[in-house]
């Protein structure tokens, strides 16, 4: 009889740490996912700040190239037209 009560404890206890093992196992997997797909939304943010800053660069200084362009294209033909001076 306390054989048999000795065996089902033992089992019992090495039940009881295959559940622990298997929910840390758990845990850790959830936690290294959560990682992950913080790491995934902090990258997908920095490219999405890192395109726009420059879309928005591109886009100013095609701006400012156009305004130079249009500002000596006025010059010159005014120039070359000998008209009344811009004021």
């Amino acid at each position: 009889m306390a054989l048999g009560t000795i065996s089902i404890s033992n089992v019992v206890v090495v039940i009881a740490l295959v559940v622990v093992v298997v929910e840390v196992v758990v845990v850790a997997v959830v936690f290294v996912v959560v990682v992950v797909v913080v790491v995934v939304v902090v990258v997908v943010v920095v490219v999405v700040v890192v395109v726009v800053v420059v879309v928005v660069v591109v886009v100013v200084v095609v701006v400012v190239v156009v305004v130079v362009v249009v500002v000596v294209v006025v010059v010159v033909v005014h120039s070359r037209m000998k008209i009344l001076p811009l004021s």
